[in-house]
């Protein structure tokens, strides 16, 4: 069995809502089950029914993030070193080579990407692309809309 990447960062990150989701949400969702079941027939009780539908959402989310969590190989970013050599965790900013516009990312492992936060994942098309180039390098990859042309900028470790 192949252990998932994840940095450092996103462990906690990940850690952080499983704790929330146990201590907050859990003794929350058990207590609103006890009160609407206080309200009689179960049945028709949409209460009860909601919050048993989200007690399954939230057993489920912990189910994910223990078994994740527990295969998971947290690297140090900031340990690598490997200089202006693109590998998994590094900061990347890239330029557009047809707009001109500048983008920053973070490529890290597949259970904390977040593409809001410039956070993609290690399996996505452009970190594929990404990784083994150097600063200064251009590239290409196949997007939804076509073909992207980038250089990258600027590789950092943090």
């Amino acid at each position: 069995m192949s252990r998932a990447p994840i940095t450092k960062t996103g462990s906690e990150r990940l850690r952080a809502e499983l704790d929330r989701l146990k201590s907050e949400e859990r003794p929350r969702i058990i207590a609103a089950i006890a009160e609407a079941r206080a309200h009689g027939d179960l049945k028709e009780n949409a209460e009860y029914h909601a919050a048993r539908e989200l007690q399954s959402f939230i057993e489920g989310r912990i189910a994910e993030l223990e078994a994740a969590l527990s295969t998971a190989e947290v690297i140090d970013v900031s340990r690598l070193g490997a200089g202006s050599k693109v590998v998994f965790g590094a900061t990347v900013d890239l330029e557009d080579e047809d707009s001109g516009e500048a983008v920053t990312y973070q490529i890290v492992g597949d259970l904390e990407a977040d593409i809001k936060k410039r956070l993609i994942a290690v399996s996505s098309p452009i970190a594929r692309a990404l990784i083994g180039k150097n600063e200064g390098d251009s590239f290409e990859f196949t997007a939804p809309n076509g073909v992207k042309r980038y250089e990258i900028t600027g590789v950092r470790y943090e």
